[in-house]
Formats: structure tokens, C-alpha cells, sequence
């Protein structure tokens, strides 16, 4: 996935792949994104958030087009605390570093970056520049006030259009490698409404955002409005997180109203904490692990598949022998 590619470009491999997904889905004359011919659609992309970087292999390996590191799943899942604007542009990095360092570049790492880490342009031409030595290949920066809350909760705020297309222009501005992606997020709906959030999402591309996340829609009919707005080559998130705002739609589903790319930030991070407090749960109560061993865990085995864990000990064993 490039940045040029998101504007209309071509690209081999997940490079224009965002491209093609867009451009063929409809547009503001009445393209099949906003109905019907949902079959002529090319496949909605789907994008797997990792809680780190063993998880981004399962996701590489699963066979999704993408990877992401949720603000929330790093505040949760590495801090121990909630999403409300805590977590540091170093906390996000550590995460991201440790991902990109195993996870293939042909397998795009998306990074949730709030909104910017600090009140000054600075602080986001910052995270941007440090975002792409990571190795990310894109980011989304929102529009919410510093004191940043859930996208799913409630009591949010939002800068002003003004102010998020600064910010975005900050981001363009210190964008050093030309397939990096900028993502602008919207949490306006909620806070202003459906014509306010789509007069912003227009403002935000043509600020010089490559794709936008419209966060916590609440129908199908709310992404078939963005997509008529924005035309038919720009890339738009569908964000499926569990217990929200949004209802789980299906990829054909959102395909069809004119997502790009669906988004499952925190599925595997939920699923874990669940299988975690289970397995805790079994320790106890048995007094040892054996039946945990046998219905609640991965065997050795296929916990070394993910990390190809013999080939590295075959490494080590020929260096040893040579």
C-alpha cells in the first residue's frame, strides 16, 4: 500500500491494492458503491490488530492484507490502562519496532497515532518521521480534542476543521517517504452530526489526507453517504470493533456501501483476555494446569510454527557444528 498508490497510483503486491479497491466503488454519479453490482466490487481489504509482535505473525499468517496497532490495544494491552490520550508516541514505537522487526513489509503495518501526540505541529511531524524509521506504512491522526476519549464512548470533542487540517498538513509536510500513508479519522459524527462529518472528511483530503476513517457510524446508509462524497478513488475504513457504536457488518456488506477496508482493532486482544482469564481460571480451580494443557491451550508445537522456531534452532545448530 503506497501513498501514491491511495491517490490513483498503480503498485505490485499490496502496493494499489487500497487503489483498485476504491476505484471500483462507485462514486458521486452513481457508481455501484452506493448500490447494487456489489458483486462486480473488488474484495474489501481487511486489516487484523496485533496487541504485539507474536500476534502480528498470526494475523500475516491468517492471511489478512494488513496489520494495526490500536492506540486502545497498546494503552490496554502493553500499559495496563485506558484509552483517554495517555499512552506516549514512545509506547506506540516500542510496539511498532517489535512488529515490522518480524512481520514482512508485504504485509502493511496501519498505526493508530491519536491525535499527534502533543498540541504543537512539531510534536506531529515528530510521530511521522518516527512512525516511518519504525517501518510503519501508515498512520490515522483524528480529529478529537488532546484530552482524547474512545471512539466508542461517550462525551467526545473535536478540534475544529480548521485545526485537524493543520494537522493533517503537518503530517504531509514531514512525510519523508512518498508510499507512506496518511489516514485522517473523523469522531464528528457523534459529536456534530452526519453533514458536519462528511464536510470535514471532504476538508480533511483535500488537506492532503490519502484515506479516511469515519469513526462509530452507526448504518450502512452512514458509509454510502462518505463514499458519494468523497468520490470513488479514496479509500475508506470501516472500523468493526466488537461492543460498539458500529454493528458488525459483513465484508460484502461494507463493500457494497463503499468501505475499502475493514478494521478489526482489538478481536484477537479480546479473544485473548478471554482465554486468559479461563485458563487462570482452571489453574485455580483443578489445582494445577493438566486440563488446561489439554482444552485450553496451543501445544508447544504450534506455538513454533508461528515464530518458525526450528529454523532458527537448525541455524544455531549448524554454527555450532561448522
Amino acid at each position: 500500500m503506497s501513498a501514491a498508490a491511495m491517490r490513483g497510483g498503480g503498485g505490485g503486491g499490496v502496493v494499489g491494492v487500497l487503489s483498485s479497491s476504491s476505484s471500483g466503488g462507485g462514486s458521486a454519479s452513481g457508481g455501484s458503491a452506493s448500490g447494487g453490482s456489489g458483486d462486480l466490487l473488488p474484495p474489501i481489504l481487511k486489516c487484523a490488530g496485533a496487541l504485539n509482535a507474536y500476534t502480528a505473525l498470526q494475523a500475516h499468517q491468517a492471511g489478512f492484507d494488513m496489520i494495526y496497532v490500536s492506540g486502545g490495544g497498546v494503552a490496554l494491552g502493553s500499559m495496563g490502562h485506558p484509552d483517554l490520550g495517555i499512552t506516549t508516541l514512545d509506547d506506540v514505537l516500542t510496539d511498532v519496532r517489535r512488529i515490522t522487526r518480524v512481520v514482512p513489509p508485504t504485509t502493511p503495518l496501519l498505526v493508530d497515532i491519536d491525535t499527534g501526540f502533543g498540541t504543537s505541529q512539531f510534536a506531529i511531524k515528530r510521530a511521522i518521521k518516527d512512525m516511518i524509521s519504525a517501518g510503519a506504512a501508515a498512520v490515522h491522526i483524528e480529529d478529537q480534542v488532546l484530552a482524547k476519549r474512545c471512539g466508542h464512548r461517550p462525551n467526545k470533542a473535536v478540534v475544529s476543521t480548521e485545526e485537524m487540517c493543520a494537522r493533517i498538513s503537518a503530517a504531509v509536510e514531514a512525510r519523508t517517504d512518498p508510499d507512506f500513508v496518511i489516514m485522517a479519522r473523523t469522531d464528528a459524527l457523534a459529536v456534530e452530526g452526519i453533514d458536519s462529518a462528511l464536510e470535514r472528511a471532504k476538508a480533511y483530503v483535500d488537506a492532503g489526507a490519502d484515506a479516511i476513517f469515519p469513526e462509530a457510524l452507526t448504518e450502512l446508509e452512514q458509509y454510502k453517504a462518505f463514499r458519494e462524497k468523497l468520490g470513488p478513488t479514496v479509500p475508506i475504513l470501516a472500523n468493526m470493533t466488537e461492543f460498539g457504536k458500529t454493528p458488525l457488518y459483513t465484508g460484502e456488506q461494507l463493500k457494497t456501501a463503499g468501505a475499502t477496508l475493514a478494521l478489526y482493532p482489538l478481536s484477537a486482544f479480546r479473544a485473548q483476555s478471554r482465554a486468559a482469564a479461563e485458563v487462570y481460571a482452571a489453574i485455580i480451580n483443578d489445582d494445577g494446569n493438566a486440563r488446561a494443557e489439554k482444552e485450553l491451550m496451543h501445544t508447544r508445537e504450534q506455538t513454533y510454527a508461528v515464530i518458525d522456531y526450528h529454523a532458527y534452532e537448525k541455524a544455531m545448530d549448524d554454527a555450532e557444528g561448522s
